[in-house]
């Protein structure tokens, strides 16, 4: 399931990439690749957590989830910032995306060292 919740999260990253350049360039970024990009990370999440929960998975399985939701928590704000038609400070795509960077590797590592 860690190896389905990796390939999700790749593919909620590309959307993210697009996301994230949309802002940075100045621009509200696409609501419908929001909601998909919000959608791919939540069901990852649930399928991570529920391998977590289950006693299936590692220690590092652990950990790239609490990072990872640490993430969901910034794309939260992202999000509102969105809903009040409002373009996000820079930082805080930055700091999403660099949280969510560091937890798909914490994810990938456990997939591939265990």
């Amino acid at each position: 399931m860690s190896t389905f919740a990796l390939l999700i999260f790749a593919l909620t990253a590309v959307a993210g990439v697009i996301l994230a350049l949309e802002v940075l360039n100045g621009k509200l970024a696409s609501w419908s690749l929001s909601l998909a990009h919000a959608s791919a990370g939540a069901l990852a999440l649930v399928l991570l957590a529920i391998e977590v929960f289950t006693g299936h998975g590692a220690s590092r399985a652990t950990a790239a989830l609490a990072i990872l939701v640490v993430a969901a928590v910034g794309g939260f704000y992202l999000a509102s910032k969105h809903l009040m038609k409002q373009r996000p400070p820079k930082l805080a795509v930055v700091i999403h995306a660099g949280v969510a960077v560091a937890g798909f590797l914490t994810l990938a590592t456990t997939l591939f060292h265990s």
